[in-house]
C-alpha cells in the first residue's frame, strides 16, 4: 500500500492545499493530512476547527485521513507507516525551501518526498494571505474550500 502524508498547519486549508490533496490521492492508496502542532506558533483557527474544515472537505473520500502530530515529520511517517511525504510547490522559492527539507528528511530516514506543482490558477494562494484577508474582513470564500466557514471570530 502506497501511503503518503501531507503535512502542514492548514491555518486554514486553502484551495491550493485542496488541489494538491485531490491530485495526490490519484497517486497514492491513502493520503494522511497531517496537521502539525507547534506550541510556538499562534494560530488563527483552533486545532479542532482546522481538523473539522479538512474532514468536511474530504468527507466523501475514505482514502483521505486527518491526523495531528508533534515532532519530526519523518517520525510521524514511521508511526503511521507512510513511505512518502507529499508537498505542493507554488513557486521557485517554495522549491528551494522544500528541497532542503526533503534532503534532510531523506538523510534522517528512507522517506521519499513527492512534489506536485500547484495548479496555475491556485498558485498565488497561501494560508497567510487568506488569514490577512480574513483579518481585514475581506471575502475569503474564493480562496478556501466551502467547508471553511465561521461566524465573526475564527476562534
Amino acid at each position: 500500500m502506497r501511503k503518503a502524508i501531507f503535512p502542514g498547519s492548514f491555518d486554514p486549508i486553502t484551495l491550493g492545499h485542496y488541489d494538491i490533496i485531490t491530485r495526490g490521492i490519484t497517486l497514492f492508496d491513502e493520503v494522511v493530512i497531517a496537521i502539525g502542532i507547534n506550541a510556538e506558533k499562534k494560530y488563527m483557527f483552533s486545532l479542532e476547527q482546522r481538523k473539522e474544515f479538512i474532514k468536511k472537505a474530504f468527507i466523501h473520500e475514505p482514502r483521505i485521513k486527518v491526523m495531528t502530530y508533534q515532532g519530526l515529520t519523518v517520525d510521524f511517517c514511521k508511526k503511521v507507516g507512510a513511505q512518502f511525504i507529499l508537498r505542493g510547490l507554488r513557486n521557485p522559492g517554495d522549491f528551494e525551501f522544500e528541497k532542503a527539507i526533503a534532503h534532510t528528511n531523506r538523510k534522517l530516514s528512507e522517506i521519499e518526498t513527492v512534489f506536485l506543482l500547484t495548479s496555475s490558477g491556485k498558485s498565488y494562494i497561501s494560508s497567510s494571505i487568506v488569514r490577512d484577508v480574513i483579518r481585514n474582513n475581506g471575502d475569503y470564500t474564493g480562496l478556501v474550500p466551502d467547508t471553511v466557514q465561521f461566524k465573526t471570530n475564527p476562534k
